[in-house]
């Protein structure tokens, strides 16, 4: 993605030469004859580049002249030769024999925190030796190096341990070379990273450092070895640079898998490496708290985040705060070479998201099935979807909220019942009270309950309502029409004909569940203004008219009524009662319409 967005310069100053397939067409099998190889080296460093890094094996004699020529090479620029050793590591095998002499020069000398590498694991348990004269003729690095579980090589082993020693690589060898840099002053500082004539290279606990490939396989610049020696390529090509030579032709054998490819030749690797020591131009991992304090920032936003009710907002945050990471951490290795940790901040994201959007999804549910059963019977279909859809506005544990009242009572029903059969009391009773259920519901009221032949009505909750008190008048409008048509059908059919009142009040209540938990809850309201409205509804009788209001409620529906909103509306006041239970008098009116009023909606 780096190489998408940002891609790193080439470095330059470093070149590749390659034993690649013309090579073999042109000068046979690998591996070539000794002699012949000592022929391209000469070739090189006539140039005069400031170092060559052989990236080739020399484990095996081939005869005493030809190894004699090829360490003649070696030994006349061993100040800026350096040539690949083997070292074998094999976990749970120790190290083997003793260090040869011709070793001794080539470990790091300076070690500083030695007690940090006490858990060092690359431990080398042998070492393939080239014959002499090689042997003692050349500057050694390892090229010993070990994949990522996915097969990707993404580490370069600065040192090894053998024995009691620490050996560097080939690639830090060239770099330190290049740099003018001598042995002496190179040193380890343990669990760090590795310093080179002042500067340190950071590196994890076991000295590996993070490779910085600028890209594919053909990232540095590829020159044929048989160019080299037939003199196609002038040697001044090479001068001041630094030359890497090794195999790329696919039967050599020498292919690695990288990040950006799954056959980059080995010495490219090595070039890679020495770009990065020499360019400052590190992956540098974030410190252990800093991944923590990721996964801690990640995990704290998303648990905010779960604060939201609806999931499809929670799985939209969600998917912008994993966004978010991303960006963030892409930014971090594109401009910063810094490689925090992803897995894990992601990882933290979606598993509370998980949670918290499962848990919501499933306390929805259950707060959608506990509304729908508690509000059902209440109010209409539209109005439990829409409490579905916004829950805090039913607050189902209770509060004070002002909402408008509506009594309606059956005139001498006790007498009625008393003279007539209870199939046909029953009947009639059914009858009249669907339909007011029917104009309730028609004006958004919460019906909340039957008191025999009392119906008691409110607006306001569990939907907040504005205009409450114009609502119940309108339902109170519409109730005395519709009582109006049933007293007509019931007389064609030669049925009684009842007649009911209706009390109106608006105050403030005590709205919420009230009973007994987990027996029976009744959703309902209670409160002085609630016993008020019942005692307005009580004195319809007494004054015989079929709607009578209280001040409280004319008060909240004056302006609607000097305004013509409400229309074909007349209200009388009747007197000023002292009903019971309160002190004070109230003033009650009577409300009438016209027929047609009743069915403005």
């Amino acid at each position: 993605m780096r190489n998408l967005l940002l891609p790193p310069q080439v470095p330059e100053g470093i070149s590749i030469v390659a034993v690649d397939e013309r090579s073999l067409s042109e000068y046979g099998r690998w591996p070539w004859p000794r002699k012949l190889q000592a022929e391209l080296l000469r070739k090189v460093l006539e140039g005069g580049p400031r170092v060559v890094a052989v990236d080739i094996f020399y484990s095996e004699p081939e005869s005493p002249e030809a190894d004699g020529a090829l360490a003649r090479v070696f030994s006349s620029h061993r100040e800026r030769v350096v040539v690949a050793l083997v070292f074998e590591i094999e976990e749970g095998k120790a190290f083997e024999g003793e260090i040869d002499d011709s070793l001794y020069d080539q470990v790091i000398p300076r070690i500083y925190n030695l007690s940090r590498l006490r858990d060092f694991r690359f431990n080398a348990r042998r070492v393939l030796l080239p014959p002499e004269p090689i042997r003692g003729s050349a500057t050694f690095g390892h090229v010993y190096s070990l994949p990522d579980r996915d097969g990707k090589l993404r580490w370069e082993n600065l040192y090894i341990r053998y024995g009691d020693e620490y050996f560097p690589s080939l690639a830090l060898q060239a770099a330190r070379i290049a740099l003018g840099v001598p042995l002496e002053k190179t040193a380890i500082i343990g669990g760090e990273g590795v310093e080179i004539g002042g500067r340190v290279v950071p590196t994890d606990g076991f000295g590996r450092l993070h490779i910085n490939y600028p890209g594919p396989e053909g990232s540095f610049p590829y020159l044929s070895a048989s160019a080299v020696l037939s003199g196609e390529i002038d040697p001044e090509v090479f001068r001041d640079g630094i030359v890497l030579i090794g195999t790329s032709a696919i039967a050599t054998y020498d292919m690695k898998v990288t990040p950006f490819s799954a056959n980059t030749p080995g010495v490219e690797k090595n070039a890679a490496v020495v770009a990065n020591l020499l360019n400052n131009d590190y992956i540098v991992k974030a410190p252990a708290y800093v991944d923590i304090l990721a996964v801690l920032l990640a995990g704290g936003l998303a648990l905010i985040m779960g604060r939201r009710k609806r999931a499809v907002y929670l799985i939209l945050l969600y998917v912008s705060l994993i966004l978010v990471i991303v960006v963030l951490n892409q930014g971090l290795f594109m401009y910063g070479r810094i490689r925090l940790n992803l897995i894990y901040p992601v990882l933290t994201v979606l598993a509370e998201g998980a949670f918290i959007i499962s848990h919501s999804y499933f306390t929805e549910e259950r707060r959608a099935r506990e509304i729908r059963r508690m509000f059902s019977s209440y109010v209409t279909e539209r109005v439990v979807d829409e409490l579905i859809r916004n829950p805090d506005m039913a607050r189902l544990g209770g509060e004070r909220r002002e909402t408008t009242v509506l009594f309606s009572d059956i005139k001498a029903f006790t007498a009625f019942s008393e003279r007539h059969p209870p199939e046909e009391v029953v009947a009639l009773l059914n009858d009249y009270l669907g339909a007011m259920t029917e104009v309730i519901f028609r004006w958004d009221g919460t019906l909340d309950k039957f008191v025999g032949d009392e119906i008691v009505a409110f607006w306001g909750a569990p939907m907040p309502q504005e205009n409450h008190a114009e609502l119940a008048v309108r339902c109170a409008l519409n109730m005395v029409q519709r009582l109006g048509e049933l007293q007509a059908r019931w007389r064609s059919e030669g049925r009684p004909v009842l007649d009911a009142g209706i009390g109106i009040n608006t105050g403030e209540v005590v709205v919420g569940n009230i009973g007994a938990e987990g027996k029976k809850m009744d959703y309902t309201v209670i409160g002085d203004h609630v016993n008020l409205g019942a005692r307005v509804e009580a004195l319809t009788r007494e004054y015989g008219v079929p709607i009578l209001i209280t001040e409280f409620t004319l008060e909240r529906i004056r302006e609607l009524i000097s305004s013509g909103r409400i229309g074909h509306l007349t209200v009388r006041r009747l007197a000023e009662v002292v009903v019971k239970g309160r002190r004070e008098p109230v003033r009650i009116y009577e409300l009438r319409s016209l027929e047609s009023a009743s069915r403005s909606r």
